[in-house]
Formats: C-alpha cells, structure tokens, sequence
C-alpha cells in the first residue's frame, strides 16, 4: 500500500476505508473519536463542509468562522494525530471525550501542536463535535528564522518585514 493512500488520520487503514466514507456521508463514525479521526482528516483533505457540518448546532455553542478554518486547513502542512485518551463515546454513549494533539506548520514556517479536549454529543444517532478546551502549546520553528530585512519566504520580492512578517 503506497503511503498517500493512507488515511491522514494515522489509523494505518487506508483513507477509502477509514474516513473517506464518514467525510462523504456514506457511512455514520460510529465513536466520538471515529468523528475526530475524520475531522482531522477533513483539515487535511479540506473537506471544509464535513468540519463545518459536524459541528453541533445551538444557541450556546460558538459559531465556526468557514474563512478562517478553510484559510488555516488550506495554508497548513499537517504531519499528523495523535490521540491521547478518550471517555466514553463508543456506540453506546450519548457523549464522549477526545483528548488530541494535532501536528501541522503553518504558512509562516512555525510548526505547532494543537492540543485540545474535545467534547462530542450524539443527535439523532449521529456523532457531533460540541466545543473543545484548546491547551497552549509551546511553537517551535521549522528551518531557519527569517530576518526583517531578508527577502520574504513566500517569493514576493519585498523585504519580509513588509510582507508575511508584519
């Protein structure tokens, strides 16, 4: 099996046969974490709909911003997940807990681990993603840091200092 038909989420199943059906709608995620698999994979894949759409709905729940999370799926390198621990969320649960570390480089050239609790309800035999305690993580650059004055990474020709670096 070549590597890119590897399901992003790290399963170690291939994508047709791990998210690529939940994405899609063909199938249910079965678990809590089955839904964050597939959301990562859908960061990855730019599946901006499925993230969006997975989202529960309600007066107290935040509104997902589509620009910003297309921006951010769509300007990042992700390098992979990592789940840390769950709580309930099986077939059986109405709820459940992920706990994930999500591995990516953002278009500055920081990489960065997004670390978060994630809670997930079940409506109407679907599996939700409800609202996440996103933990602060420490960034770490990757490559060598650019000056103000040296020439923009992103190949414009302008000093970084007036371009991506202000």
């Amino acid at each position: 099996m070549a590597e890119k038909d590897l399901c992003p989420c790290g399963s170690g199943k291939t994508y047709a046969e791990c998210c690529e059906g939940i994405i899609k709608g063909s199938v249910k995620a079965p678990t809590a974490e089955a839904l964050m698999r597939a959301r990562y994979s859908a960061y990855e894949k730019q599946e901006i709909d499925f993230i969006i759409n997975s989202c529960e709905e309600g007066e107290k729940i935040a509104e997902i911003d589509r620009k910003a999370t297309e921006e951010w799926s769509k300007t990042s390198k992700w390098h992979g997940l990592k789940i840390l621990r769950t709580e309930k969320g099986t077939e059986k649960d109405d709820e459940g807990i992920v706990e994930f570390e999500a591995t990516y480089t953002d278009r500055k050239g920081l990489r960065d681990i997004h670390h978060e609790i994630g809670y997930f309800k079940k409506i109407d035999g679907n599996w939700m993603y409800s609202v996440g305690q996103v933990k602060p993580m420490t960034v770490v650059r990757e490559g060598e840091k650019v000056g103000r004055n040296d020439p923009c990474p992103c190949g414009s020709g302008k000093k970084y200092k007036k371009c991506c670096g202000r």
